[in-house]
């Protein structure tokens, strides 16, 4: 009976994560192009017109496309869903196969190649950090990665389950999806999500009054009585391209 109610509480879980905003995938690749010297105008408009028509055929999921607030002329970032981790390669090589995008890729390449760098990361859900709640539309966002201290990892996720995204949300910060990176040597995941909210000031703002709540102290402190969990944050903010499903 144990063992069934733990069963039933993995697929509740499950659809849980299933649903978060409308996403279908359980794996995640983030995948940032540094684009060519004034070739990011027509990397997008590969995307826009061809790309994401390509993924979608192919079986990816688009889940969201960015563009680096502070380098928009050379970075994009976009994720991508797949229905689990043994299915991501042979997705990809599906569409690196499909005659259409290589006739695309070919035909926006005919004056050089768009993309001169690819940066990837792989990711699942962060267990019992995600809901079904679909946030209200974001001006601009902040992607934040947490880098724990070893053996931590469990205790971030602790923190911003019992306290850290309420608080947010207090401020008026909008939570999107919380992931875990897959690191390939199989060290210890590093927690990545992205807040929203309506401008770049508005957002600083909500973060300042974030940091200053009392509330926000005393759970911080009250997690770190054993010591400290964080020992590096990367903080990029990004505006979404027109046609990103994540909004």
């Amino acid at each position: 009976m144990k063992k069934l109610s733990s069963l039933i509480l993995a697929m509740l879980i499950s659809a849980s994560l299933v649903a978060q905003q409308g996403i279908k995938s359980k794996y995640f690749e983030m995948r940032t192009y540094t684009a060519a010297e004034g070739k990011m105008p027509d990397l997008i408009k590969r995307f826009q017109d061809h790309t994401l028509k390509l993924f979608k055929k192919n079986g990816i999921e688009n889940v969201a496309y960015f563009i680096n607030e502070e380098h928009p002329d050379h970075q994009l970032t976009f994720i991508l869903g797949y229905p689990d981790e043994a299915s991501r390669d042979v997705l990809w090589n599906k569409f690196a196969n499909d005659p259409k995008w290589i006739t695309a890729k070919n035909a926006s390449e005919a004056n050089g190649p768009l993309v001169q760098k690819v940066d990837q990361t792989f990711m699942v859900w962060a267990n019992n950090l995600n809901d079904h709640k679909k946030p209200k539309k974001s001006a601009i966002f902040q992607m934040r990665t947490y880098h724990c201290l070893p053996g931590r990892i469990e205790n971030i996720q602790t923190r911003f389950r019992d306290h850290t995204r309420e608080l947010f949300a207090r401020q008026g910060l909008r939570n999107y999806p919380y992931w875990l990176t897959v690191e390939k040597d199989g060290a210890q995941p590093k927690l990545v999500y992205i807040l929203g909210h309506n401008s770049k000031e508005a957002y600083n703002d909500a973060f300042k009054r974030f940091v200053a709540d009392p509330d926000w102290i005393q759970a911080r402190d009250a997690s770190e009585a054993d010591g400290k969990i964080v020992e590096k944050i990367d903080a990029v903010f990004y505006k979404a391209l027109p046609f990103s499903p994540m909004k």
